[in-house]
């Protein structure tokens, strides 16, 4: 069951870092389906950065980089400069990490990642690594979101380790309840309905 702390967009809940965006059902953008984003930085004069969190590779980590990681799928982070790598973790002792929100942080010292990584701490529960980046300019997230293609929610970021990528987005409208819980319903093609 997913903690949900806030579903919607209202007076009370601005953009920040560690919130979650969610598709719409049927947002018509492809690198977006269906996808939850991990907001990482806002900043109305600058734009948004996040990491779409349910859209897995079949490509494992060490075979990027040389990190002994067989069990840690790449996820496509967005479509912007997909040829960087990205992670997000749990570590509260990694230096130079930014803290998101709920003892999860992104980015970090990689060496002390990857110290981590030999002595068999790391793993896919409590590290994702992620190629590209979702990226909004300034007030384009705002734009986007005005005209209903994303859902803002808060969740207990920790819920991303434990529910299982690809029924991410589907859980989490079910968790929000009302018409948000109609939405995770909707076909993948409506006309198959």
């Amino acid at each position: 069951m997913i903690d949900l702390l806030h579903t919607e967009l209202n007076d009370d809940l601005t953009l920040e870092k560690g919130y979650l965006l969610i598709s719409e059902p049927f947002l018509p953008d492809p690198n977006f389906e269906r996808s939850v984003v991990l907001l990482c930085e806002h900043k109305e004069e600058s734009g948004t950065f996040g990491f779409v969190l349910n859209k897995i590779t079949e490509v494992n980590v060490g075979d990027l980089i040389d990190l002994d990681l067989l069990e840690n799928v790449v996820f496509i982070g967005g479509p912007v400069e997909q040829n960087t790598l990205h992670f997000i973790h749990t570590f509260d002792t990694i230096e130079n990490a930014t803290p998101l929100r709920d003892g999860v942080y992104w980015g970090g010292n990689y060496e002390q990642l990857r110290v981590y990584a030999d002595s068999g701490m790391v793993n896919h529960k409590n590290c994702r690594f992620f190629m590209g980046y979702s990226g909004w300019g300034k007030k384009q997230l705002l734009s986007e979101l005005a005209h209903n293609s994303w859902i803002i929610c808060q969740i207990d970021l920790k819920t991303i380790f434990r529910t299982p990528p690809e029924e991410l987005w589907r859980t989490i409208l079910r968790t929000m309840g009302g018409k948000y819980k109609a939405f995770s319903y909707f076909p993948d093609d409506p006309r198959l309905n």
